[in-house]
């Protein structure tokens, strides 16, 4: 095994683990600062993580959707700073897809009342004023909770099915806490009151997303695609002299005597090592857990915690575009596929040819599943046969595909995730002060994009301060963050905060945790 001796001989200031979103925007401020940094990234061609846009024959895929949205100004204003000149106004559309028919989100009545049918409407809404008067009492799961807002009914047709799918669990195991910050905002009655008033012109004001994110119709969006952003960052960075090392994956790391760090990435070539003052991970908390040494105390807490990884199976469908949205929901328990992607609504300039169709079918699974470990000409076909269950498009209609595999795509929320990741930050920031952890997965948390921005922005400000003046765990604590109001309407609060990280962590649940046993129930299994 050889090393590459430039990497080593010449310390920098903060070696970067992961070159997401994160990742990069703590490259890139900090080399504005005039800080020597070097980023590893373990992926051979692609910055930005999850939010990269991979290419295939000219065409663009983006992996889960990213809109720019954000009500933070600070980062509404980096991304202006470092994408100037390339930013897009998009429609936003998504609808809800279920026997045959297309309904959209949130449901409009007379929309609902004609797809479904009079009789089945008509069991819709006894079914939501039976829960109306007589409501579940002792709510616990996401089945109690949803089934309380909308009825039995509108909760098997538009919820079940989908919220499966996506976490791979019975809703009726799913935390009902969970399922209150999701579906916040949204009712029936609203549903029903603005669908009336729209569909008598009674109401045509936009929806701006000041009530709730969900009624967004427009956003912002890179015109090639979120990787652009990223790409863009990573020239920034590498025109201020710094690097960004692709191919490399985190083998080690170890401090010395004088708190510096040595940090070994696995290569094609080899091996190369990076001495720095701080370090700023992305990588996965299980991940990192494992290649310090010595080996954290923390380190059987950490590989505790689990992921829910993702695939996007695109397709090229030589036709016009299948369908005016962004992406649709599938409710439809005949097939797998959670949601599909239409690439060209993103952007026109993500598909290159006017005549063919370029959608994005995205499956929720678990690494080494059947899913995951078939093969990319495997879910091709999977993805074609599922179009035609949906009757979206015949087989013989699909002229080329690509498969994009994206781990650890959202950190589970479990029964011990949060003691487990209590315990390592405990652990890995009393031992290392110069350790910072950034980021979705670098800090277990489902952070959107923004919010693992700010995480790396605040990063930065502690390394200049030479100390943890803000903590970064307590961003995005307002579940409510992204959820409704301006974009850039308000600045994060920077005061110094509890360092409760139990109120911190509960307070986003954005990803589903299954329900706790009652102690009569745990008795009686023990029994």
């Amino acid at each position: 095994m050889t090393t590459q001796g430039n990497n080593s001989e010449t310390p920098v200031d903060v070696a970067i683990i992961g070159a997401g979103p994160a990742g990069l925007t703590a490259a890139y401020l900090l080399s504005k600062k005039g800080y020597s940094v070097k980023v590893i990234e373990k992926d051979p061609k692609y910055v930005g993580g999850i939010s990269r846009t991979v290419e295939h024959e000219g065409f663009r895929f983006d992996i889960g959707g990213h809109r720019f949205f954000s009500k933070s100004q600070e980062v509404v204003d980096l991304w202006n700073e470092i994408l100037p000149d390339d930013f897009i106004q998009r429609p936003r559309m998504s609808r809800i897809y279920y026997e045959g028919k297309f309904y959209s989100y949130p449901l409009r009545a007379f929309e609902a009342l004609w797809n479904l049918g009079i009789w089945r409407s008509t069991l819709c809404m006894v079914s939501y004023a039976k829960a109306k008067v007589f409501p579940n009492k002792n709510v616990k799961s996401f089945e109690d909770w949803t089934v309380n807002q909308f009825g039995y009914k509108l909760y098997s047709i538009f919820f079940k099915t989908y919220t499966e799918k996506v976490w791979g669990m019975p809703c009726n195991e799913m935390s009902a806490d969970w399922a209150a910050q999701r579906i916040k905002g949204l009712s029936l009655w609203s549903a029903v009151v603005d669908g009336l008033k729209r569909s008598l012109g009674l109401n045509k004001k936009p929806n701006d997303g000041m009530e709730t994110k969900t009624l967004l119709e427009t956003f912002r969006y890179p015109r090639l695609g979120p990787g652009m952003m990223w790409d863009a960052a990573k020239a920034h960075v590498e025109a201020k002299g710094n690097e960004v090392l692709m191919g490399h994956s985190l083998k080690q790391m170890s401090q010395d005597a004088d708190g510096n760090w040595r940090v070994s990435a696995s290569t094609a070539d080899g091996e190369t090592v990076i001495n720095a003052k701080h370090v700023i991970s992305s990588a996965p908390m299980r991940e990192l857990a494992t290649r310090i040494h010595p080996l954290p105390q923390s380190l059987p807490e950490a590989q505790d915690l689990n992921y829910r990884d993702f695939l996007t199976v695109a397709i090229m469908v030589k036709l016009e575009d299948l369908f005016p949205d962004n992406w649709i929901y599938i409710h439809d328990d005949r097939v797998q596929v959670g949601r599909v992607q239409n690439f060209r609504s993103w952007s026109p300039e993500m598909v290159p040819d006017e005549n063919i169709a370029c959608v994005g079918l995205e499956y929720f699974c678990f690494e080494n599943d059947g899913l995951w470990s078939s093969s990319d000409e495997e879910l091709v076909e999977l993805a074609k046969k599922e179009m035609a269950i949906l009757n979206l498009c015949k087989p013989e209609d699909v002229v080329g595909g690509a498969v994009v595999r994206q781990e650890k795509a959202y950190p589970v929320y479990d029964d011990s995730y949060e003691t487990n990741v209590e315990t390592m930050r405990d652990d890995l920031e009393a031992r290392f002060p110069t350790l910072h952890m950034v980021g979705r997965n670098g800090m277990h948390r489902y952070n959107n994009q923004d919010h693992a921005m700010m995480t790396a922005m605040l990063t930065v400000e502690n390394i200049e301060a030479g100390s943890r003046k803000w903590n970064v765990w307590n961003v995005n604590e307002d579940a409510e963050y992204h959820e409704a109001g301006d974009e850039g309407a308000e600045k994060v609060v920077k005061a110094e905060i509890s360092e409760d990280r139990v109120a911190a962590l509960e307070s986003m649940r954005d990803v589903p945790t299954r329900i706790e046993e009652a102690p009569e129930d745990k008795s009686k299994k023990a029994a």
